[in-house]
């Protein structure tokens, strides 16, 4: 078996990747870049140059691969525009050429994210049936990824996944959650609910759904089936790395200026004025039944042995 992978040098990408291999899947590494981190060197993978933005310089992907992941997107950037570059009009180059070049290709499996549907607007989890209303930029480019991807849905096999906040090693956004802990502090933003997903268990819902016949055609949610207050993630983050950390509460009236402020210290940091319009709003959970009962998914990791494995891999690779 032949896969394609884009973001195969990223948090979600590289795991992705590796689970591939172990399966005994050829992988195909698609990106603008050669050079790969520490834990790829040694994985056979081959390198495919091109650039999803520049639909042009997709003439040479391999026109024999059964499975194509996407997994590249942006999801941060001081400039609303280049999320729909990247995430919307990128990732219409990507199902296009695929549709045109891949007469073989078994499934295209893209990863959205729960922010495309946006967060509950009445305290229960969004499901599939949910009407999507992202409240980001970020959101809004992950949903036009989507329409982009469906639109060829009569050509292509096609699978979408709708994942909320996935951690573990080697994830940089929930690195500041630690790094902040660790000093001795969070940000309180109030009573808020969260969907999480341990990487782990996000490769196995993506390889469930690229490879069950069921899934074609279809837009899955995964998640670990639990609902986690911010207060119960920065604890369990406490508990794991042995410190008392005290809230420091954050008015949501005053999060846009404290965005602007961390956009000027890191133009690439998690924390921007986009992001915010996201933890504005206080129900980000979803529903991951249908994922379920239709292609067997079963998260295996509760969130406190996620975050002490998260831990332990960010202490071994000195980055906490």
């Amino acid at each position: 078996m032949k896969a394609l992978v884009t973001g195969a040098t990223g948090f979600i990408g590289s795991h992705l990747c590796e689970a591939l291999i172990a399966r005994g899947y050829d992988v195909a590494c698609l990106s603008r870049s050669t050079a790969f981190p520490s834990w790829m060197t040694t994985l056979p993978i081959r390198h495919v140059r091109a650039d999803c933005t520049l639909g042009e310089s997709l003439a040479g992907i391999p026109e024999d691969v059964e499975y194509v992941f996407h997994v590249a997107g942006l999801t941060k950037t001081t400039t609303p525009e280049t999320f729909f570059e990247v995430n919307a009009r990128g990732t219409a180059n990507l199902i296009r050429a695929v549709a045109e070049r891949n007469r073989s290709v078994k499934r295209f499996l893209y990863v959205s994210s729960l922010a495309a549907v946006g967060p509950s607007a009445n305290g229960l989890p969004v499901d599939e049936e949910t009407l999507p209303s992202p409240v980001s930029h970020y959101g809004k480019s992950k949903l036009e990824g989507e329409r982009a991807v469906l639109a060829y849905r009569d050509r292509v096999p096609v699978t979408i996944v709708r994942p909320p906040a996935v951690y573990g090693p080697r994830d940089r956004d929930m690195l500041l959650l630690f790094r902040t802990i660790k000093r001795g502090f969070f940000f309180d933003l109030g009573k808020c609910y969260y969907s999480l997903l341990y990487v782990d268990d996000l490769i196995q819902g993506i390889l469930l759904s690229a490879e069950k016949n069921e899934a074609s055609g279809k837009t899955y949610f995964l998640c670990d089936g639990n609902v986690h207050t911010g207060e119960e993630i920065a604890n369990a983050i406490s508990s794991v790395l042995n410190v008392r950390a005290r809230p420091l509460k954050i008015p949501k009236c005053t999060m846009p200026l404290v965005a602007a402020i961390c956009e000027k210290i890191d133009k690439k940091g998690i924390i921007n004025r986009d992001r915010i319009r996201d933890f504005s709003h206080t129900h980000w959970i979803c529903d991951a039944r249908r994922a379920r009962e239709e292609v067997g998914f079963v998260p295996k990791i509760g969130m406190k042995e996620g975050i002490r494995w998260t831990a332990e891999w960010y202490r071994t690779h000195g980055w906490l």
